[in-house]
Parts: structure tokens; C-alpha cells; sequence
């Protein structure tokens, strides 16, 4: 009998460790996803798309400190070319992203914007170390929302090589709260999908964006 409650006891203080260990992690999870760099200089700055006008904010504001020359824009795809079929004027988030970072002091020629529409992470990072090597740059800062720093690392590891160097920064203009991301939807969808979008890529990207 006293072996059996022993063993009761031994479950129930493992289940208790396992409880807690599985709120620490939950609770823990928004700040987990947040892997950022110190700031350092970078041959160009890109302000990835999403999160308007945050990134490109915070974009701005290190230009200004002069950790960068040149500023780069993602351009996600967009129903532009319909609607201008149908007689309709479309500014994309790239337009606006420009017109945030010009407000923010930088120069109109020195913001550039990406040729080719992206749908996902995966994509934007294969623009730009596309255009890195050909323009022969070695080096990149990458704007982005706090929650999807991990993720920009994790993707950039896997796709771009050796060769280029990655600094990744978070807008802290990004309303995404690490410590309580629970408390609302907008957080809990952005956690979800920053954990699916790591899992895709520790997995090898078995899945691909719906179009190119």
C-alpha cells in the first residue's frame, strides 16, 4: 500500500512539473519569438511588408542615426493590376511605406522598392539577397515586427547562405505586447502563425505561399 501511494505521489508531483513547465512555456511563448540584433551598420536597410506604418517608422529612425545609406521596400502582392483594368487608381503598402520613410527624414532617392510582388517571408529574403549580390552588398538590416524576428533569423539562415550578413530589428512602434500576447486576438493569430511559420522552416518549407 505505501508503495502505491508513493508512486500516486511521484505522478502527481510529475504532472504538477509538466503543468507548470507547459504555462511557463505558453506564458513565455510571444517573448520566446522575439531575436533581435544591437544595432550595427549595414550596407541598406529593408522594411520588410506588414505592420504598416510601424516598420518603416522604425526604419526611418535608424537611417537618421546613419546606420544605413539606402532604405529598401518590400512589395507584397496586391490586386493592383485588376483594379487598374477597372479604371481604379491602387497605391500599394509599398507607396505608403515609402511615404512614411520620406516623412521620416529620408531622401526619396534613397528609398528603393523591390521590382518583384512577394506573398511571404520566404520570398522577400530571396529579393533581397538577390539584390545583394547584385549590387554587391555584403550586409543587411532587416526591419520587421518584434514577433517575427525569430523566424526572419531562422528563414535567413536557411536561404541566404554564408556569404551576407543579417542584422534583424524589431519596430518597437509595433503594438504586439511579448509578456501578455494572450490578452487579445491580434497577438494570439500573430504567435500562432510566427510558431507555424517555424515549424514550416525547421522542417524544410514543406509549405509553399498559394502563388508567385
Amino acid at each position: 500500500m505505501a508503495r502505491k501511494h508513493s508512486f500516486r505521489f511521484v505522478a502527481l508531483a510529475l504532472a504538477l512539473v509538466v503543468s507548470a513547465a507547459g504555462v511557463f512555456a505558453f506564458r513565455g511563448a510571444g517573448r520566446w519569438l522575439v531575436r533581435e540584433d544591437a544595432l550595427a551598420p549595414a550596407d541598406a536597410i529593408v522594411v520588410l511588408s506588414g505592420s504598416m506604418p510601424a516598420r518603416a517608422e522604425e526604419a526611418g529612425r535608424i537611417f537618421r542615426l546613419g546606420y544605413a545609406h539606402e532604405v529598401w521596400v518590400s512589395r507584397p502582392a496586391a490586386p493592383g493590376e485588376e483594379l487598374e483594368a477597372m479604371g481604379i487608381d491602387y497605391l500599394g503598402e509599398e507607396d505608403f511605406n515609402r511615404a512614411v520613410l520620406i516623412h521620416e527624414g529620408v531622401p526619396e532617392a534613397d528609398v528603393s522598392i523591390f521590382p518583384q510582388p512577394i506573398v511571404n517571408t520566404e520570398q522577400e529574403i530571396e529579393e533581397i539577397t538577390s539584390q545583394m549580390r547584385h549590387e554587391q552588398k555584403t550586409s543587411v538590416m532587416i526591419v520587421t515586427s518584434p514577433q517575427h524576428t525569430r523566424r526572419v533569423r531562422t528563414l535567413w539562415r536557411k536561404l541566404a547562405g554564408n556569404d551576407l550578413r543579417l542584422i534583424v530589428r524589431g519596430a518597437p512602434q509595433d503594438p504586439f505586447d511579448a509578456d501578455r500576447w494572450w490578452r487579445n486576438t491580434r497577438d494570439m493569430f500573430a504567435v500562432v502563425r510566427e510558431i507555424l511559420g517555424l515549424l514550416n522552416a525547421w522542417t524544410g518549407l514543406p509549405v509553399q505561399p498559394h502563388s508567385h
